[in-house]
Order: structure tokens, then C-alpha cells, then sequence
């Protein structure tokens, strides 16, 4: 456990304004007093939330909308004039959404969320970068839920388990992260964003394991940092993230004097709004930390997703695309690694299953000149035995083991499929511990077979890889150092030369990868992508020297399909063919590591890439 850190830099740009706050400070207006939680609003106006409901008042005092309801809990964004509130309802717990209009002075109540299946003790909003509204709602024995909001549409995202007797939270939509203060502990930090596991951070702990007294009571989200009133509510205590750590500034005694529970804090601009037993104060605060934000990335919504996996966990791996005759019977192949190969259609569905072991990687090749006749085949590489799995796929898009090769490799992981110009078809096979290996397939008397042309090694860990038919290049990754190319001739090999190495563009691991070219495009042409799984997005970049990088996107939610998006993306595959409708300029298939909407074993999404490429500015 990483302590909090405390430095004279933090002592000179983070403390509280004269008056100190031992010191009184002014009361804010009058209306406000009786008020349980309140927000200032653009213009100078208020709202609060009190025995009354949730009231409006204007910059004068002026009460100007009210909701009568028994209420608690209430959070609020503001974009510009446009105000979005949430509270719960205090007899159902339902939350309930409300605009507020602070030109005309009216509250619109929205759509209400269903009522929750726990007691909720804690609940906040946050904004994601897809400017989606989510709600978390957090119980006393720690069952937790967070729920998107779209129009009319409420949906459950994810369930997570949060610490019990949690009393306040808050969400810093900037840095993407949950703050949940626990009543008898301290403060928590979670990641908001629901794609991915999650991480979670000691802020501050009670004593004697921390600097809080009595544990932790509420909570208001600062730019880089948080502010947190200990149990008693005798003390605030400033918390800056620098560095990815929390260091701590000097307690502020504050001496609120209220029950357990009971003390409320929110942000004003400059100061810090304090409720105790005599109703509100606001202290000024000089606090110079900056906002958290994570880059800018583009992001684009799945058009569709295929049927969960049959095994939990870590089960889904990686896609490839067969094309049909008619493009509407269009197949993708998804490995799962307890359990085998399976095959979908273009809407998603499971149109077979292959019960054939653990595999890993796959790739697809059409139209292969062998033996004397055309084939399209699947390979595969299967972890139970370290072979390489042939299969191969008619023209109704049935797919059937073909034969089965042993590499001799110690722990098979990825490979990719080489078609050459003069025919034939070839696949790359790679270990854990870096090697690669080249194998030619042949056909001969309806009789698979697979011979060792060469092999080579990289420093670290591979899997993802992909030829470029057109060029004979070989493009790999490996893991956690970036993007390699050579040759896929086995007969003219040459160096590895570094494509885009792991940094700014690229973050480990180094994962699926695909070519993208226009048909009839020349070979001079095209997009490598690939997935950048330690940061869940994708890059795009030339699949020709110098290899300019294009950019990066994300894959979000579809909230009207109920389809998440994806994170942590082992594999990929692509297709330029037109198939129709959204993918009339291709589609992308992307595995996903975290089914939400709600939570389900994973499973492959469907991208357009027209999608991708409007975002991105290309060709």
C-alpha cells in the first residue's frame, strides 16, 4: 500500500484563503440554511434539496419551482446553462432525473430509474467522454450498481462491490474516477469508466493507519484532488493526485459540531461549502491544482455483437472474417480458450460451435490454390497440445477440422496467415518466449500438410500478428515493446525494423492486428490497425513506410442497440468488402474484455469502419 505524500510544493500551492478556517466564515444566503444538499447554479441562482423537496431559487432568493417529494441524495452536472440534477426519492430510494432551466426557472422531471433492489446509501452522476450520463448507486453492505441514461432509456451497466457503510461518493469525470468515502475506513478512488476490471486506490484512511479521525464523512471532488471532512467532522482534509499518488495537505480544523453522518460538502468556485449544525458556510479556498482530463480520443458506437460466450472469465480471444458469395451470409470465427472454435453471423448469432480445445488465434485465408483445387481455410493455434489447428470453410460458411500439426513449441499463443503472390498459403506461428515459426501448407490426396520453412525470435513475448498479402511484409507485435516488420518471404528474409514502438500512440499490450485496403486499392495503400490493449483504444497508421500514424479511437456504447463497448481487446480482424448497409465500406470485428450492459461473459462487437474513418478524416 503506497502512502500519501506530503511536500513543501503541495504546502505553498494547496492551502485554504484568509480567514483560516478557524476563523468564521460568512454564512451563504438564508434560503439556503434548512437546505440537506444544495448546488450553486449558473447566473448566480440556487438548488436545494430539503424537507420540501427540490426547490429553485433564483440570484435573489426568490423560490421559483419546487418538487414536493421526500428526498435525499442529490448530484448535478452543468454544461454551460444546461443543468441535469439527480436525487432519490426517499420513501422508493427510485432515483429520479431532472432538468432545470435557469432562463425560465422550471424543473422537468425525466424519466425516473427503476426502483433499486437494495437499500441505497450513497449514489452520484458521472460524464463520460462520450458525454453519457451514468448514475452510481452504492448500498450499506456494499452491493453496488451503475446505470447509463439516454433520452427515455435508463439500462444497468455494470454491478460492482464497493466497500459496505459508504455514505458519500462522488465522481471526477475528468480523471474517470469513483471517490467513495467509507464511514468507518477512509476514502476509496475506483475507476468510473465501466469498460475494463477496475482498479482501486488508498486516498486516506482513519486513524492510526491514516491522518482521519473517526473515518471518513463526505466528500467534494476538486481539479487534481478531493476534499474530505474526517468521521467527526472536526477536520477537512485537502488531497491532491500528483504523479498517479494522493499526497496530503495539513488538517483544517473546521469544528462543524453535527451527528454522525450528517455533514455535507460541495464546490463553489472558489470555496468550499460546509454544512454543520447552524446550516451552511462557504470557506474560501486558494487551490491551484489542475483537472485531470485523459487525452482526447475519438470514439465510435458497434452496430452489433455477437452472442455471449458459453465460459466465463477470460474466454473470448480472436475474430476472423469469412467472406460469402453473398455478402449477407458473411461468417466471423471467434476462438474461446476454454472451449473452442465458434462461428457467427453478421447479426451476431452462433451459428456453430467446434468443441475442439483451448484455442487462441485464428486467421482465414480464401480462394488458396492447392492440390489442384481452391480452398478456404481457418488455422488456429491450440494451447492444449501446441498445434496448429487446420480448418476448413465451404460455401455455405460450414466450417470443419481439417488436420492437426504438432510445432514442437513450448507454449503456443498467436499466428497469422500468409498467401504469397505465387499461391499456396503459408502460417506464422509464435511462443511465448518470442519464437516464430513459418510453416508451408500443402493438400495432397485430400490430405493436409504443414512443413517448417524457417524460424526467428523476438526479445519478449509476441502474439498478434498479420501479413500484407500485397506486399509480402510481415507486420508483429510484441507485447509490451510495439509493432516490428520483415519480411514473410522465407526465402528473402531481412532485420526486424521497428514500426511503432510503445509510447504516446501505443500502450502495452501490443495485441490484435489487421490490414485494411481498399478493394482493387493499390499495394502501396492501406491501414494497419491495432489494438493498444493496456489503454483500450485502437490506432490506425499507413501500412507503408514511413507508417504514419492516422490515430485513435475508442469503441463506446451503442445505447439504443443495448450494445457496450470494448475494452482490453485481445483480437481483431477487418474486411474492406462491402457487406452491406452500415458496412458498406467494411466492418471491424473486436473482441471485447468486459461485457456491460450488463455485465455477461465476453463476446466480439461489429464495427463499421466507415465509422472509424469519418472520425478519423480518412481516405
Amino acid at each position: 500500500m503506497k502512502k500519501t505524500v506530503l511536500c513543501s510544493a503541495l504546502l505553498a500551492a494547496f492551502a485554504f484563503s484568509s480567514p483560516a478556517l478557524a476563523v468564521p466564515a460568512n454564512a451563504l444566503p438564508s434560503f439556503t440554511q434548512e437546505a440537506e444538499e444544495l448546488t450553486r447554479l449558473p447566473g448566480g441562482g440556487w438548488l436545494t434539496l430539503d424537507k420540501h423537496g427540490l426547490r429553485l431559487f433564483n440570484a435573489s432568493g426568490q423560490e421559483q419551482d419546487r418538487i414536493a417529494v421526500r428526498a435525499k441524495q442529490l448530484d448535478t452536472r452543468i454544461d454551460g446553462t444546461h443543468v441535469l440534477a439527480v436525487f432519490l426519492e426517499a420513501d422508493t430510494q427510485r432515483p429520479l432525473p431532472v432538468t432545470v432551466d435557469v432562463q425560465a426557472g422550471k424543473l422537468r422531471t425525466l424519466a425516473p430509474f427503476p426502483v433499486p433492489t437494495f437499500s441505497v446509501e450513497a449514489s452520484c452522476l458521472y460524464r463520460d467522454a462520450q458525454q453519457l450520463d451514468h448514475l452510481f448507486l452504492i448500498g450499506k453492505d456494499g452491493q453496488a450498481e451503475q446505470w447509463v441514461m439516454q433520452g427515455e432509456q435508463r439500462q444497468l451497466v455494470r454491478k460492482l462491490a464497493l466497500p459496505p457503510h459508504a455514505k458519500h461518493c462522488r465522481v471526477d469525470d475528468g480523471a474517470q474516477r469513483l471517490l467513495v468515502s467509507e464511514s468507518n475506513m477512509g476514502v476509496w478512488a475506483y475507476d468510473a469508466d465501466s469498460e475494463g476490471m477496475g482498479k482501486r486506490e488508498v486516498v486516506a484512511l482513519r486513524k492510526p493507519y491514516g491522518q482521519l479521525d473517526g473515518g471518513a464523512s463526505a466528500l467534494a471532488v476538486l481539479p487534481g484532488g478531493v476534499a474530505v471532512l474526517d468521521g467527526k467532522a472536526d477536520k477537512l482534509h485537502l488531497f491532491a493526485h500528483q504523479g498517479g499518488q494522493w499526497a496530503a495537505l495539513p488538517p483544517q480544523a473546521v469544528a462543524l459540531n453535527v451527528r454522525k453522518g450528517d455533514s455535507q460538502l460541495a464546490l463553489d468556485g472558489n470555496s468550499l461549502m460546509l454544512r454543520g449544525k447552524n446550516g451552511w458556510q462557504a470557506r474560501p479556498l486558494k487551490w491551484s491544482g489542475k483537472a485531470e482530463t485523459s487525452p482526447a480520443v475519438a470514439i465510435v458506437a458497434p452496430q452489433a455483437q455477437t452472442a455471449p460466450m458459453a465460459r466465463q472469465g477470460d474466454a473470448a480471444d480472436d475474430p476472423a472474417i469469412w467472406l460469402a458469395s453473398d455478402p449477407a451470409e458473411a461468417r466471423i470465427l471467434g476462438t474461446n480458450k476454454k472451449q473452442g472454435l465458434l462461428v457467427y453471423d453478421l447479426q451476431g448469432k452462433q451459428t456453430q460451435l467446434l468443441e475442439v480445445g483451448r484455442l487462441n488465434n485464428v486467421d482465414v485465408r480464401q480462394n488458396i490454390q492447392l492440390g489442384g483445387s481452391k480452398v478456404d481455410l481457418a488455422v488456429a493455434t491450440r494451447r492444449d497440445d501446441n498445434s496448429m489447428m487446420l480448418f476448413t470453410i465451404n460455401a455455405s460458411g460450414e466450417v470443419a477440422e481439417a488436420g492437426r500439426f504438432p510445432t514442437g513449441l513450448k507454449s503456443i499463443y498467436g499466428m497469422c496467415l500468409y498467401q504469397p503472390a505465387s499461391g499456396g498459403v503459408e502460417a506464422f506461428i509464435n511462443d511465448k518466449d518470442g519464437t516464430f515459426q513459418q510453416y508451408s501448407i500443402g493438400l495432397s490426396a485430400n490430405k493436409f500438410s504443414a512443413t517448417l520453412l524457417r524460424s526467428f525470435k523476438v526479445a519478449t513475448q509476441p502474439e498478434g500478428c498479420v501479413t500484407d498479402d500485397a506486399n509480402a511484409r510481415l507486420f508483429l507485435g510484441e507485447e509490451t515493446r510495439g509493432i516490428w516488420t520483415t519480411s514473410a518471404d522465407a526465402a528473402k528474409p531481412d532485420a526486424l525494423a521497428m514500426v511503432l514502438p510503445v509510447g504516446a500512440n501505443l500502450t502495452a499490450d501490443v495485441e490484435g492486428m489487421a490490414i485494411y485496403r481498399k478493394p482493387g486499392g493499390a499495394p502501396d495503400t492501406g491501414y494497419l490497425i491495432v489494438s493498444s490493449q493496456g489503454d483500450s483504444s485502437y490506432v490506425v497508421l499507413d501500412a507503408q513506410a514511413p507508417y504514419k500514424v492516422r490515430g485513435r479511437f475508442k469503441v463506446g456504447f451503442n445505447l439504443p442497440a443495448g450494445i457496450d463497448g470494448t475494452s482490453e481487446t485481445d483480437g481483431l480482424d477487418i474486411t474492406s468488402a462491402n457487406l452491406g448497409g452500415a458496412y458498406a465500406q467494411g466492418m471491424l470485428v473486436i473482441q471485447d474484455g468486459y461485457k456491460r450492459l450488463p455485465n455477461g461473459p465476453q463476446n466480439f462487437k461489429y464495427v463499421a469502419w466507415g465509422d472509424v474513418a469519418k472520425v478519423l478524416g480518412l481516405e
